[in-house]
């Protein structure tokens, strides 16, 4: 789906702060207020808006220790493994990847012995063979 410069402009603007007033997003956008409520109306029904959700505050994220976790699975234990990894509240994301690894997980606990608790409880899951971890020191942009 290819989206028009106000429409790209509209999802940065949302992205930042999804609660702000449709007038006030009319205004940064140059557009009428019925303009883009029709706009995020037709991007939701389309799909691109899939929902609205918390954003943490950056003084609570930075109280949270990170981690990549690189995941290299048995055959066939992809499912299986998601489905456990989807269970432990700490991942926060999956990726599935092309390389030596099968997976990337991104993980935030609240402290080094939390996180070395939750990578040693993913080392344990059935079908996972190996796991390189690497943890994150700071965040240099984040869109």
């Amino acid at each position: 789906m290819t989206l028009a410069d106000k429409d790209r402009q509209l999802l940065a603007i949302l992205s930042e702060n999804a609660r702000m007033p449709t007038a006030l997003l009319a205004r940064k956008l140059g557009l009428s207020r019925t303009t883009v409520q029709a706009k995020i109306e037709r991007l939701e029904r389309d799909g691109v808006i899939a929902g609205y959700g918390v954003r943490l505050s950056d003084d609570f994220e930075k109280g949270l220790v990170k981690a990549h976790v690189l995941i290299t699975l048995a055959p066939k234990a992809l499912a299986r493994v998601t489905q456990d990894l989807h269970a432990i509240e700490d991942v926060r994301v999956l990726h599935s990847v092309s390389g030596s690894f099968d997976l990337i997980a991104v993980i935030a606990a609240s402290s080094i012995s939390e996180l070395d608790l939750v990578i040693d409880r993913i080392g344990e899951i059935d079908g996972v063979e190996k796991t390189l971890s690497s943890i994150i020191l700071s965040t240099r942009i984040n869109r």
